[in-house]
């Protein structure tokens, strides 16, 4: 795996087992895999890590007072 990972080329010239519609078969699972990730579980974790940093702001805010020089 050089080069930031193997394609699925690679792991056939490396397996020649691998038939025409095993390797078809691999690359809509790994497309499947990507979409998920891509537009599914980053997008929810980002607004999460947004959202709690911005929770967390509030509360520290509640708790010390609003930012600002003293009055």
């Amino acid at each position: 795996m050089r080069g930031g990972g193997a394609s699925l080329e690679t792991n056939n010239q490396y397996n020649p087992t691998l038939s025409a519609t095993e390797v078809r078969s691999a690359r809509r699972v790994e497309l499947t895999t990507f979409v998920i990730l891509a537009f599914g579980i980053w997008p929810i974790l980002a607004v999460a890590a947004v959202g709690s940093f911005g929770f967390l702001v509030w509360m520290y805010q509640i708790v010390a007072g609003p930012p600002g020089p003293p009055a």
